[in-house]
């Protein structure tokens, strides 16, 4: 039986695609830079993560999760 193991690479990746859902967009920004995960294509990268989002949409999703917040604070 053979297993197929992914790279260092692919378990990074998804593990920022993982991030990039669970994190409003800021404070993902923050953590790729403190992890300096800076290898590759940043702009590859953002294409990959953000091409069927427009600015629309990304700021619904910001209000959505600033509401949330909110909410959920005493």
């Amino acid at each position: 039986m053979k297993i197929k193991r992914q790279t260092d690479k692919q378990v990074i990746q998804q593990a920022l695609n993982i991030l990039s859902n669970h994190l409003d967009p800021s404070n993902y920004a923050r953590f790729v830079a403190a992890c300096q995960l800076g290898e590759g294509d940043y702009l590859k990268t953002k294409d990959q993560l953000f091409t069927p989002e427009t600015v629309d949409s990304l700021y619904e999703k910001i209000q959505a999760f600033e509401t949330v917040k909110n909410e959920s604070q005493p």
